[in-house]
């Protein structure tokens, strides 16, 4: 039924599709590639290393949480060959500029067309494939079952939407997450929901969360900077609004111009969470009277906001910043990675819709390190107190850092259970 209805939108659609492929070249490369042309080429120019392991990250949040898996597995796999397949062009854009040493191909992940999937499984013969934490695609995990190719999901969580979302259409969901061998989750409550849905408890692992480990010291001290490397004095104190979407930035634009008749010395930074809005969140502080630049022009002289619409410099800014703000939580967006900021023993601020980081949410506030701001009012309160008191900062980033450090080794639990299956695939 699923492939049926795809063809009927296939039909339907068709023409629309292929105007925008004629149309608009960034879209052609990577959509003939997502059908399964080109794979002939690039499966050619892999080396014939093996196992083949196969790992897919929806998009920049998922490549960012399994950036040291994808660096584990090269390490314990130093023969064997590493693809890495996207759905997004950030994704890959970001996989590309911090995993190129680790990672031999990297793909656009195939539509789950049938022949697509199949076309493309065929050229590239994974001996494992790893999912991590979402973009479920029933073709695709079925042709890997009947061929006998383990998949696992890796660093699953399930949110309260979700799980609801999961009950309904129980039919649609319950054959692709029982097509696992082996699911990992990141909290006890994601397990228990896993299991409730219907996989067999034996199949679900509590690993913990590989965003932890993602933002070790170690793994990101290549990017820490300096702020003059930035275009920003020293003398500045500097707030980062991290990952924003739209209709925060309004918000923390119109809390910015509160603080800074009281701290002139102040400097935003504004980081959208799709950089190709750079541009009009850039136009829409200059429409407030600020003196904004964006990250890809020269720094404008006297500026107090920088619009940072680059991909891989997040956690440099964070680096340096004195107060951090993680956004998608001021609106619906479920939130962003407050460890990010708090791996550099920063103070972090967030809105009320954490749903994708509600574990890592609590953990923060409950060791003091996070601060909950619920709208404009108390954005603005709880930012002018921790201007106010340098002392509060410190406190709260240390708080912040120790909780990071405490929740160390959740990769080598995933390599150590990765490597087991192999071993189990082998004999």
């Amino acid at each position: 039924m699923y492939n049926v209805i795809q063809w009927v939108f296939l039909a339907i659609f068709f023409p629309v599709l292929a105007l925008m492929v004629l149309v608009k070249r960034k879209y052609r490369g990577r959509i003939l590639f997502r059908l399964g042309f080109g794979i002939d080429h690039c499966a050619r120019s892999l080396s014939t290393g093996t196992p083949v392991i196969w790992i897919h990250a929806l998009s920049v949040g998922e490549v960012s949480s399994c950036q040291t898996l994808v660096k584990a597995i090269r390490n314990a796999y130093p023969r064997g060959t590493v693809i890495l397949s996207t759905t997004t062009r950030s994704g890959e854009a970001y996989a590309r500029n911090i995993l190129a040493g680790s990672v031999d191909l990297f793909l656009p992940y195939p539509l789950d067309i049938l022949w697509s999937v199949r076309r493309v499984v065929s050229r590239i013969r994974p001996d494992l494939f790893i999912l991590v934490e979402t973009d479920f695609w029933p073709n695709l995990l079925h042709e890997l079952k009947i061929r006998g190719i383990p998949s696992i999901l890796v660093n699953g969580r399930i949110s309260a939407d979700s799980f609801t979302r999961y009950k309904r259409f129980k039919w649609f969901f319950l054959p692709m997450f029982k097509a696992f061998k082996l699911i990992t989750m990141q909290t006890e409550n994601d397990c228990n929901n896993m299991i409730e849905l219907g996989v067999d408890r034996h199949k679900v692992l509590k690993l913990g969360n590989l965003k932890f480990d993602a933002v070790m010291p170690g793994d990101l001290s290549g990017q820490i900077k300096d702020r003059s490397s930035f275009g920003i004095p020293d003398h500045k104190t500097v707030i980062v609004a991290g990952s924003t979407h739209a209709g925060e930035e309004e918000i923390i634009l119109r809390v910015f111009r509160k603080l800074i008749t009281e701290f002139p010395d102040l400097f935003l930074i504004i980081a959208p969470r799709n950089v190709e809005r750079g541009k009009p969140v850039t136009l829409l502080a200059r429409q407030e009277g600020f003196i904004a630049s964006r990250r890809q022009e020269p720094m404008l002289a006297g500026g107090n906001l920088l619009v940072l619409d680059t991909l891989g410099e997040l956690a440099g800014v964070y680096s340096f910043c004195d107060i951090a703000f993680v956004g998608g939580s001021l609106v619906q967006q479920g939130g962003h990675n407050p460890l990010e900021p708090a791996v550099f023993g920063k103070p972090v601020l967030f809105g009320p819709d954490m749903n994708d980081f509600l574990e890592i949410a609590q953990g923060l506030l409950n060791c003091a390190g996070a601060l909950l701001t619920r709208d404009e009012a108390e954005l603005f309160e709880v930012a002018h107190r921790l201007l106010k008191d340098k002392k509060m900062r410190e406190e709260m980033g240390r708080h912040a850092a120790a909780l990071v450090a405490e929740q160390r080794g959740v990769t080598a639990r995933h390599v150590e259970m990765l490597q087991t299956i192999m071993g189990e695939a082998d004999n």
